[in-house]
């Protein structure tokens, strides 16, 4: 029997696998207890065992120092950036700077990459994958945020090679939403997905036309997603306790997961019911030693004032997309919704009044990134009706330092992939043999307010005088949206060795 290719949805607080069987049904793939997620969430108890996934949810309250969650978040991220230092305010375990300037976590007295962290979750999810399918499993189709950048992406590909896992393609979860809706239905459709999941936002506009998808344009937040939702629940108990008591919980760890823990199920809670106690005895004690309790109540109305904010970010974001991709609201068929956090009644009522319509319910919001990614998975192998096409968009635009610290666009946002630009660069001083050059990812003007993908060198320039030697440099984006550099001497044709380097960013 032929080794199957799964799909897998990587999450930032939950993951996913799905598979397509024999017969062509894709299935999702289930784990003990018949849950389909597994949290993305890692551990190293007491005794200095790894937990994954829901070993790790369980003891996550008493041992919030040890255990690492949400990091899909700080995958790719230079320490400095800003979403590595909001992190830095709000988890619990250890955050600090690695040796490629990046980000490395700790638990348990040892320390781990965010490719290593990465690696457990994926191998979790495969070896649950390989016990319920009982054949071994060595490929698989991960998808990321539409909206992660070049580096992120390499991150993922790197945390599979870390467990013998090939990632034979990095697919969008929007992309994959989108795929498990149409696949083999034969429409014409121009779809938005609203993916509004536990970490990250995306939005991607995409054109259906049979076996075709095609990614118009794309844009979202990685800082924006239910944790943040859940963050500001947070934030309005603690203030409220500090105003009764004077007693400023946030540097208690213990507590303080207990408070996260009961806002996430308030804030579920909160989808179907109008109001929520929100009660937590013993959560500290007085100086005298008496104890003290949480007593609150929370009510939907609260809820949707509190995060109003977020929920405009988001619609700021479609708005952009939008314009991007040409179109208008008239010129959109379905808006499907994906990810936990558009459950909530006012993200999509606010939907249905940006639209004027209410949102699809064509797709599974917690499942349909996975069989989407199975399915494309499958096509990858198979010459039957199931061949799809993706034409997919970078969500960033990608280029190069210039003088003074401008930034010279070489691929412009929403750019289609797979895609290749030329430049022609000349030496600058006499005898020259190499040329560096500094490249980023990101929309504004300024290098400094973008993300460093790295420093590529290109050696072995023929030695002349200044400005005698062209050099023909190659930027090639594939279908998963990672660049390749490549140089060569246009007057010889002799290809330049290149090496990359990931260098702290000025």
């Amino acid at each position: 029997m032929k080794e199957p290719i799964i799909g897998i949805d990587l999450g930032t607080t939950n993951s996913c696998a799905a598979v397509v069987e024999g017969d062509g049904d894709v299935k999702l793939i289930p784990y003990k207890g018949g849950e389909y997620t597994i949290p993305s969430i890692f551990a190293i108890d007491d005794k200095g065992n790894e937990l994954i996934g829901y070993e790790a949810k369980r003891q996550w309250q008493l041992n919030p120092r040890n255990t690492i969650y949400g990091a899909k978040r700080l995958v790719g991220r230079p320490f400095q950036s800003d979403v590595v230092q909001q992190m830095r305010k709000v988890a619990a375990y250890s955050i600090r700077p690695g040796a490629r300037n990046d980000v490395v976590v700790d638990a348990g007295k040892r320390e781990f990459t965010l490719q290593e962290f990465s690696a457990k979750v994926l191998g979790k999810v495969r070896d649950v994958a390989s016990a319920h399918l009982k054949q071994p499993i060595r490929r698989a189709v991960v998808t990321v945020p539409a909206y992660f950048n070049d580096r992120q992406r390499q991150v993922v590909k790197e945390a599979g090679s870390l467990i013998d896992l090939e990632v034979v393609r990095i697919i969008n979860e929007p992309t994959a939403a989108s795929l498990a809706y149409g696949v083999g239905k034969g429409m014409n459709k121009t779809v938005v997905i609203y993916d509004l999941g536990g970490g990250t936002f995306d939005v991607s506009i995409i054109e259906i036309r049979d076996r075709v998808f095609e990614v118009k344009a794309t844009g979202g937040d990685i800082f924006l997603g239910g944790i943040d939702f859940d963050d500001v629940l947070i934030h309005h108990v603690l203030k409220d306790f500090a105003g009764k008591t004077g007693i400023d919980l946030a540097a208690d760890p213990v507590a303080m997961q207990r408070i996260k823990d009961l806002a996430e199920r308030t804030k579920i809670d909160l989808s179907s019911r109008e109001e929520v106690a929100f009660n937590i005895p013993f959560i500290t004690m007085t100086a005298q030693g008496q104890p003290l309790n949480i007593e609150m109540k929370f009510t939907r109305k609260l809820l949707e004032q509190l995060t109003s904010q977020l929920v405009d970010r988001s619609l700021q974001i479609v708005a952009r997309v939008l314009v991007d991709s040409g179109l208008s609201t008239k010129d959109i068929d379905e808006v499907l919704l994906v990810g936990g956090q558009t459950r909530m009644p006012v993200v999509q009522d606010r939907l249905t009044r940006f639209f004027g319509k209410p949102p699809s319910k064509g797709v599974h919001p917690d499942e349909a990134v996975a069989v989407g990614a199975a399915l494309y998975a499958h096509s990858l192998e198979d010459d039957t009706n199931l061949r799809v096409q993706l034409l997919d968009v970078i969500p960033m635009a990608i280029g190069l330092e210039k003088a003074g610290g401008a930034f010279h666009s070489v691929f412009s946002r929403n750019a289609a992939i797979p895609n290749a630009k030329q430049l022609l660069a000349t030496t600058s001083f006499d005898h020259q043999t190499e040329l560096a050059m500094r490249i980023f990812q990101g929309d504004h003007e300024l290098v400094a307010n973008n993300d460093m993908l790295g420093e590529f060198t290109f050696s072995g320039i023929r030695a002349d005088r200044a400005g005698a030697v062209q050099v023909e440099i190659t930027f090639d984006v594939n279908i998963e949206g990672i660049l390749t550099m490549r140089a060569r001497d246009p007057a010889t044709g002799r290809e330049m060795t290149t090496t990359v380097r990931v260098t702290s960013q000025n």
